[in-house]
């Protein structure tokens, strides 16, 4: 079984799927990613999916999951890198990844999850 690594890069989780995600690697990610937000204490998830060329209903429910997850654990989700074939089929499905942020690149994901904390600490 596939295990996509998480990589930490100060308050932030970084993964980057470059495999087309079969279910039991997607529920992996989901049960890692979620114990690695509780363990470090992060405050933001980045998914860069620029390499997946195919998405099925399965991981766009998936991804809606984690960033719910995240959130509960109080950290932001952005999926950054959607290739436009990716978001045509994720609307074709009906799937509108609710609650779940999107940036068209890393640099643009990264200045969202700081805008986050931002407001964050302001609220607290």
């Amino acid at each position: 079984m596939d295990r996509i690594p998480i990589l930490r890069m100060g308050e932030t989780l970084l993964v980057t799927i470059q495999v087309d995600m079969q279910d039991q690697t997607a529920l992996t990610l989901q049960d890692d990613l979620a114990g690695q937000i509780a363990k470090t204490g992060a405050s933001g998830v980045m998914i860069d999916i620029s390499a997946l060329e195919i998405v099925d209903s399965f991981v766009g429910r998936m991804l809606t999951s984690i960033s719910g997850i995240a959130r509960i654990l109080s950290a932001t989700t952005v999926v950054v890198g959607m290739q436009p074939a990716v978001a045509i089929t994720l609307v074709e499905l009906g799937l509108s990844l609710e609650g779940v942020r999107t940036a068209l690149n890393v640099e643009r994901g990264m200045e969202l999850l700081q805008r986050a904390r931002e407001e964050s600490s302001l609220g607290h």
